[in-house]
């Protein structure tokens, strides 16, 4: 299992304000007989309208690495990898990739990086690092 993520209780405390219940912290995924995935959350929220739930796992991702690009490279991959993973597991949950707001507007909103999001059905979260909060949702 991986370390936490430094935003990871930043983005566990924005989910919960949002109206989320934290059901997983990690969320555990199997890829196959020897190998597990652990996905940083796992919530689940009640739609009053429609007396459902919604679900979703949440990888959160900091991109304060030397590059942007290998850190794109790094989420992307890891999201693709989580999400066969989740089809077979749990097809009703959605998987979102939180990343900080600036990153979401600097990087994931711009023509290429909206296009591969497109490509591999990236949904992602940008939240606010000192408030804690979510300020938008892509999907």
């Amino acid at each position: 299992m991986s370390a936490k993520d430094i935003f990871h209780d930043k983005v566990k405390n924005a989910l919960v304000k949002d109206g989320w219940t934290i059901t997983a912290d990690p969320y555990k995924l199997k890829w196959d007989e020897d190998e597990n995935l652990y996905v940083d959350l796992a919530a689940e929220k009640i739609l009053a309208a429609e007396k459902e739930g919604e679900k979703i796992a949440v990888e959160i991702k900091t991109f304060i690495g030397k590059s942007t690009m290998h850190d794109l490279h790094l989420a992307v991959g890891q999201f693709l990898v989580y999400q066969i993973a989740l089809e077979e597991k749990e097809p009703d949950r959605s998987l979102f990739l939180a990343v900080p707001i600036e990153i979401l507007k600097d990087i994931f909103l711009k023509p290429k990086a909206a296009k591969l999001g497109e490509k591999v059905n990236l949904k992602i979260i940008g939240f606010n690092i000192e408030k804690e909060v979510i300020e938008q949702w892509k999907m």
